[in-house]
C-alpha cells in the first residue's frame, strides 16, 4: 500500500511541532495527515476514525504520548495502528516503558526528514 493512501494523526501539544511533522509526511507522500494538539484530543478522534498510523509527541500536558499508547492498544479501532513516539529525552527507562506498552518505533528530537522516513519503513506494511 502507498504511503499517499495512509491517513497518518500527528499529535503534539506544539503547533509548529505538528507542523514539521506534517510537512515531512508530505514530502515523503503521505496526503492524508490528521491533527491532534494532545493526547485526549487524539482519543476522541481514535475513537471514531481508523486511522494507519500515529505519530505522537511523548511530553504533553493531560494526556502524555505513553498515556495515548497504553490507550490505543487497549481500544478496538485502532489497537495495532504502528505509533510512533517522538520525544526530546532518550532515557532507556522511557524507552523500555514505551516498548513495554507496544510502542512500534521511536525517534528523538530534534530529527531529520531522513531519519523520520527510515524509522517509518521500518514500522509500516509494505
Amino acid at each position: 500500500m502507498p504511503w499517499k493512501d495512509l491517513t497518518v494523526l500527528v499529535v503534539d501539544d506544539v503547533m509548529t511541532m505538528r507542523r514539521i511533522v506534517r510537512n515531512i509526511l508530505r514530502d515523503l507522500q503521505f496526503k492524508n495527515i490528521i491533527d491532534a494538539e494532545d493526547g485526549t484530543a487524539a482519543a476522541r478522534i481514535l475513537e471514531t476514525q481508523k486511522v494507519d498510523l500515529i505519530v505522537s509527541d511523548w511530553n504533553m500536558p493531560g494526556m502524555t504520548g505513553l498515556d495515548l499508547l497504553k490507550w490505543v492498544r487497549a481500544n478496538g479501532l485502532n489497537k495495532d495502528v504502528p505509533f510512533l513516539m517522538v520525544t526530546a529525552e532518550a532515557r532507556k527507562d522511557n524507552i523500555m516503558e514505551a516498548l513495554k506498552a507496544k510502542v512500534s518505533g521511536y525517534v528523538v528530537k530534534p530529527f531529520t526528514p531522513q531519519s523520520l522516513s527510515e524509522k517509518l519503513q521500518r514500522i509500516l506494511p509494505r
